[in-house]
């Protein structure tokens, strides 16, 4: 099987030299896709491609149900100076002999996907085949995140994030670190190393632990700045006096230094280009983590909303220049945890909060959707015995052990507000319901010829992002 898969990979990027002479003269569309903490964006793009070049699991892609599709191949990627996507490595992770997680992409990587399409109609009868060009952006979720510290001065940034993170139990050290200080005395370097390195560890602790929110996002995945002044600050109360030379105004100095140096490039060289979205999110996990975790997620997508609204931001407006990302596809993951028979609760959930995140953002331009997926399925579903009643439950191979296991996660309500509403209402845990997950790990299979690795869903996401365009 691995053979088969790797020979189809070889055979795809050999078959790319057909259109490089057309490179320049076809279309490109752009697609963005980033995630929420740990919502899988590596096996999505993996998962996503593989099913693309081979297709036999996408008959909700319309333009391959039509039998349009001529061949889709990989190219190299346009841009020479991002990383290519390492879709080899991570399909061999997946899908061989002792199949494994992928390794998080930690920075802005590019892959390009080309398709030959009959065009439909007549139209397509008079012209022939065409070349699309897919390229796919990967960046970390919680760079685009950071677009809403543009708004913000530092003094808001602080009171904001230290109001926020009160009653997190990740964030008791660098609070009574944060609030121990005078920011009106004289700058002491080791001190603002130390308050970065505390504020940095809370950030790394709440990501872990399921918190959405994790900006500044460089502080979780810092590359070559790690050490340098532009991420050594953190979020203190603001005392009576500032006078120059102290740490309030050089963490001050260094928040303005992290907009201008790090923010605003990342969005007039990447994001100002993007044409098509995804949004990758871990409704399950944040339901798991409880209210709080939920309602953080609910206000970290209407601030994800924001960053394609460039009429709300003078500063993004201007580089765009009236151009906006025309399609933004909010995907609850990990379905597979769930017996199918659920499915749908969970996307009504997805939706819900797309909702009140658009109306929380004031948000209107490009077409959304919200639905439930899962990029590898991992699990196969049965029944399970309780107490003298049937359970719809999936089993899987267990992450930690290596063993098979069932779980039944727990009913999730049909009404959204079930769980939205005493999430709002600052509800410290769920009433009358338990939610629990397992991690599992990538199943063995056996691919037949021309058909991707298993998933739910995928051929209904593709057809939202790029199905118009083929």
């Amino acid at each position: 099987m691995f053979s088969t898969v790797t020979n189809g990979i070889s055979r795809q990027i050999n078959g790319a030299g057909a259109a490089v002479s057309g490179i320049f003269f076809d279309p490109v569309l752009r697609l963005g896709v980033t995630g929420l903490s740990r919502a899988g964006k590596t096996v999505f793009i993996t998962g996503l491609v593989a099913n693309l070049l081979d297709r036999g699991r996408m008959p909700q892609l319309r333009a391959e149900a039509e039998q349009r599709i001529d061949t889709v191949y990989l190219q190299p990627q346009p841009d020479d100076t991002l990383p290519r996507f390492a879709y080899e490595d991570h399909l061999a992770a997946l899908t061989g002999d002792d199949p494994r997680w992928p390794a998080s992409t930690r920075a802005v990587s590019e892959l390009r996907l080309s398709f030959r399409v009959q065009p439909a109609g007549f139209v397509g009868a008079l012209t022939g085949p065409r070349v699309l060009h897919v390229d796919i952006v990967d960046y970390p979720g919680e760079w685009l995140l950071d677009l809403a510290l543009l708004d913000k001065s530092y003094a808001e940034w602080s009171e904001a994030t230290l109001d926020r993170i009160a009653k997190r139990a990740e964030a008791l050290e660098f609070l009574a670190t944060a609030r121990a200080e005078d920011g009106a005395l004289a700058l002491d370097e080791p001190r603002a190393l130390a308050l970065a390195a505390s504020f940095t560890a809370y950030l790394h602790s709440a990501r872990a632990n399921g918190w959405s929110d994790c900006t500044p996002g460089r502080f979780l995945l810092p590359g070559d700045l790690a050490g340098s002044p532009v991420l050594t600050f953190a979020p203190l109360p603001k005392p009576a006096q500032t006078p120059r030379g102290s740490l309030w105004r050089e963490m001050e100095r260094r928040y303005d230094a992290y907009k201008s140096k790090v923010v605003k490039p990342f969005f007039r060289d990447h994001f100002a280009r993007i044409d098509r979205q995804i949004v990758l999110v871990d409704v399950l996990g944040a339901i798991h983590q409880g209210p709080r975790a939920l309602e953080d997620l609910r206000r970290t997508m209407a601030e994800v909303l924001s960053a394609f609204r460039p009429g709300s931001n003078r500063w993004l407006s201007g580089i765009l220049g009236g151009k906006r990302v025309g399609k933004i596809l909010f995907a609850a993951t990990k379905a597979d945890h769930l017996h199918h028979s659920q499915h749908p609760a969970l996307t009504a959930i997805m939706q819900a909060m797309l909702r009140e995140a658009q109306s929380r953002a004031d948000f209107a331009g490009a077409e959304t959707m919200a639905l439930s997926l899962a990029s590898l399925r991992t699990t196969v579903e049965e029944s399970l015995t309780r107490d003298g009643s049937q359970l719809d439950a999936v089993r899987g191979r267990l992450l930690a052990t290596g063993k098979q296991a069932a779980m039944y996660a727990g009913e999730l309500p049909r009404d959204p507000a079930r769980l939205l509403s005493p999430a709002r209402e600052g509800a410290t845990a769920w009433l009358d319901a338990d939610f629990a997950l397992m991690g599992f790990a990538p199943a063995r299979s056996t691919l037949k010829a021309g058909e991707g690795p298993p998933h739910i869903r995928l051929d209904r996401a593709a057809e939202f992002l790029i199905g118009d365009r083929l």
